[in-house]
């Protein structure tokens, strides 16, 4: 009886203990950090499409509501589902082209198709930015971000889901400034990230 007692002690310590340690901090946010350099392939991209490269009216991270997470999700989900995923050497023989995809595409051409499809439907440029990762095997990668009032959120055309930047597998390099869609900078905190396993 007593070693059960002693038992039940500990365990309440325990316990206590444990609920004193804080819960590891996740930052809904991407910390940007300074003026970094523009992908090539976004550089080329900018000389054929200028006007998408310009100053933006940042009036800071949009406001979502269950229609613009429905429309966000359905607009993620079905251009994954129709471009079908190609690199830029099988479409045009070369490397880093950054382009529109209509039929076939790789990572960047999903996220600046998504990023244009969100625009016409009227969210602002300030708050969707493509971004570079690194997935957990080393090799570059980009994603879209959504800049919301409730943190970052990720558009990858290899997830289904749209994701919490912080959710993801990939290690966060650089990203679009939210105040010139032409300059890039440096993600702070994006190596801070537990990297998991991709699927």
């Amino acid at each position: 009886m007593r070693i059960k007692g002693i038992f039940v002690a500990m365990m309440a310590m325990f316990a206590m203990a444990t609920a004193a340690i804080p819960a590891p901090s996740r930052n809904a946010s991407m910390v940007t950090g300074n003026a970094t350099s523009q992908p090539i392939g976004h550089y080329d991209f900018c000389q054929i499409h200028r006007i998408e490269c310009g100053a933006n009216r940042n009036a800071g991270p949009v406001a979502m509501t269950p229609g613009k997470w429905s429309l966000v999700r359905s607009l993620n989900a079905t251009v994954n589902r129709t471009i079908t995923p190609m690199t830029d050497k099988e479409i045009y023989g070369k490397d880093e082209v950054w382009a529109y995809p209509t039929t076939a595409g790789d990572c960047e051409d999903f996220a600046l198709l998504k990023r244009r499809m969100l625009i016409q439907r009227g969210f602002p440029a300030a708050d969707l930015l493509m971004t570079v990762v690194r997935k957990p095997d080393g090799e570059g990668h980009a994603v879209l971000t959504l800049r919301t009032a409730e943190g970052d959120f990720v558009l990858d055309n290899l997830a289904a889901d749209v994701k919490p930047w912080f959710g993801t597998p990939y290690s966060f390099v650089k990203r679009q400034s939210s105040y010139n869609a032409g300059r890039w900078v440096t993600i702070e905190n994006g190596r801070d990230v537990l990297v998991g396993a991709l699927r």
